[in-house]
């Protein structure tokens, strides 16, 4: 089974080369451009993975997170913040939300393809 992913951004151009780039990967690939196209979209196709930026229209990624990880329905659905909010107290933030990872902008590509694969890998996620 491919692994979905759902970007949250409101960024276009990180949303077409974080699309470009997850979709070579083998990933199917769903866009967001704010926090509650995010949540809408999160509870309609339940993706295994969200890549959620902090700073977005009408609701932030800590909002979206925090009522993600409210839901028990959505409990599975993996968030890795990738955001260039990068001060600790900003991830201890998210990570205390329940996000399951958290990456600052700019980052490698190699490492957001290998954490992507490495939040996947944990049970109960897809496989590409």
């Amino acid at each position: 089974m491919t692994a979905k992913i759902l970007i949250a951004d409101d960024e276009p151009n990180i949303v077409i080369s974080l699309e470009y780039l997850l979709q070579r990967e083998g990933y199917t690939v769903l866009v967001a451009r704010d926090g509650n196209e995010a949540l809408d979209c999160i509870a309609r196709e339940l993706p295994d993975l969200v890549l959620l930026d902090v700073m977005m229209p009408h609701k932030s990624g800590f909002e979206v997170c925090q009522a993600v990880r409210a839901n028990e329905a959505l409990h599975a659905t993996r968030i890795l913040m990738l955001t260039a909010k990068g001060r600790e107290t900003d991830v201890a933030k998210g990570l205390a939300l329940g996000a399951n990872a958290y990456m600052t902008k700019p980052f490698s590509t190699r490492e957001l393809v290998s954490k992507v694969a490495e939040l996947l890998a944990q049970p109960g996620g897809a496989v590409p």
